[in-house]
């Protein structure tokens, strides 16, 4: 029950994964370990004093604010176009493609601030920040993949509904072809007699 509860909210809990996820490696890459003995008093002030720090002295290059930042905003417009579409939508509509182009953008942003950071700095870069980079381009194409699932299982559904449909308008005519064979039968035996 929960890995099919798992599989059908899928494109809500991948959303919210994508906006968590980068939030909290960009947290334990700013909150490196002091070579104190004693403990930070209060590491909550000292990590928004440092993210206060990131946001005033912002630099394409060398800040990591902007990776969660984009995560949280692709994940906030996948939400409202999943929310917003219906199963037509879901199916061939506008959720594919305005995942596919929000991953897509998301992707090439993050690549050239990666070759930013990673090909200006020698060797300065924690393990951290490597991840933050890994998880910000896997949680695009897998934004890509939960899309391209959705939307299959979208058009399967409108499939078996498009023909239960005809079905059920079949029936409500009163079976009109059934009417006519039983009439032309009739006639044959009248001709066989």
């Amino acid at each position: 029950m929960i890995i099919s509860f798992m599989f059908f909210s899928a494109p809500i809990l991948f959303a919210v994964a994508d906006a968590l996820l980068p939030t909290a490696l960009l947290s334990a890459s700013l909150s490196a370990p002091s070579d104190t003995p004693f403990p930070d008093p209060a590491p909550a002030f000292s990590f928004l004093q440092t993210l206060n720090s990131q946001l005033t002295h912002y630099d394409f290059r060398y800040s990591l604010i902007d990776i969660p930042i984009i995560s949280i905003i692709r994940s906030a417009i996948i939400l409202c176009v999943y929310g917003l579409c219906d199963g037509p939508g879901l199916s061939r509509g506008p959720y594919l493609g305005i995942t596919t182009v929000c991953s897509v953008v998301s992707l090439l942003i993050v690549s050239i601030k990666a070759s930013y950071v990673f090909g200006g700095s020698s060797g300065g870069f924690t393990a951290a920040e490597v991840a933050l980079f890994v998880c910000s381009l896997l949680l695009a194409v897998g934004h890509i993949l939960v899309a391209y699932r959705t939307s299959c299982r979208e058009r399967r559904k409108l499939l078996v509904y498009k023909i239960d449909i005809e079905a059920v308008s079949t029936f409500k005519n009163g079976f009109p072809r059934y009417s006519k064979i039983l009439q032309d039968e009739r006639v044959k035996v009248k001709l066989q007699n």
